[in-house]
């Protein structure tokens, strides 16, 4: 499913700033829906932005890079294509949102012409560390054989560790916000708000219901935000319950989010259901909430 977010930013706005009219549209490309649960239709987690002929990724589950490839492909998305990607946000550590960090660095680095940029947690160095680690025998037959190499140090990652919420991003056409967000003991974990040119777009990482969260998605064109069916989460038995509940977001709660921030549009992604039909997550929230709810699919574009 493909669906045609309304343009924003009026074609002669766009022409004065000096876009053109194919890159003035900012896309919003969903990389991956999935959760810690294995499923052969939806990959980890992984979102991308793009404007102004960049795109800029969060997440990047397992998976998430041959969803690239395939928008890159069926979506005319060239900035997708691995080597052109120079942006990577990470919400948090855990495995379903970085298992193709590593990936996304690795594939064909050597034919980049600029290193891949990733931001994030505290941590986020010692992780792209242990990449160089695992990756140290390929590397070294890569550079030290007769294999071409446009640069031998860009499999190198400029990594920039989060010291503390607000803009970590600003290029002079794109803003990226990084704000706090409960996941739990998973600390720290951070949502992201996004500003292009025609579009604000709030991803809300893994997170418990956040007041902070509200406050960054109030008015937005998008809220691409977690969350786990009330159904499912009711049958799981009492240990997954709390757990959940403290580091996730319930169908009610999204509910109550959506109603104060009143999002254009609200794209459910991560989506836990466990027993309950997967459809459960959007007809829970959209019985307490009347906006638009979209249930997120890997390669679905805004």
């Amino acid at each position: 499913m493909r669906i045609l977010f309304k343009k924003i930013l009026p074609i002669a706005l766009a022409l004065a700033s000096g876009y053109t009219f194919s890159n003035a549209q900012t896309r919003v490309i969903l990389l991956g829906t999935g959760t810690p649960v294995p499923s052969d239709e939806r990959s980890g987690a992984g979102l991308a932005v793009i404007s102004g002929g960049e795109a800029y990724l969060f997440d990047a589950g397992g998976g998430m890079v041959q969803r690239a490839i395939e928008a890159w492909r069926t979506l005319n998305a060239e900035e997708l294509y691995p080597t052109n990607i120079k942006h990577l946000f990470i919400s948090h550590l855990h495995s379903d949102h970085t298992l193709d960090y590593s990936e996304l660095a690795a594939t064909f680095w050597w034919r980049r012409t600029e290193r891949l940029n990733a931001y994030g947690p505290v941590g986020l160095q010692a992780m792209t560390d242990g990449y160089y680690a695992m990756q140290s025998t390929d590397i070294a037959l890569r550079t030290g054989g007769n294999q071409p190499v446009n640069d031998p140090t860009l499999y190198l990652v400029n990594v920039n560790e989060i010291a503390e919420d607000g803009v970590i991003f600003d290029n002079g056409s794109v803003t990226v916000e990084a704000f706090s967000v409960n996941h739990g003991s998973i600390k720290p974990a951070y949502g992201y708000k996004i500003v292009t040119p025609d579009k604000s777009i709030v991803y809300s990482g893994d997170t418990a219901y956040s007041e902070r969260l509200i406050e960054k998605s109030t008015g937005v064109d998008l809220l691409i935000h977690e969350v786990i069916s009330e159904e499912g989460w009711k049958a799981l038995p009492a240990l997954w319950q709390a757990y959940h509940r403290s580091a996730h977001t319930l169908t009610s709660e999204l509910a109550k989010i959506a109603n104060q921030a009143q999002p254009e549009m609200l794209v459910l992604t991560h989506i836990l259901h466990y027993g309950a039909p997967i459809e459960t997550a959007k007809s829970e929230i959209e019985a307490l909430y009347d906006g638009k709810v979209i249930l997120g699919n890997d390669l679905d574009e805004f």
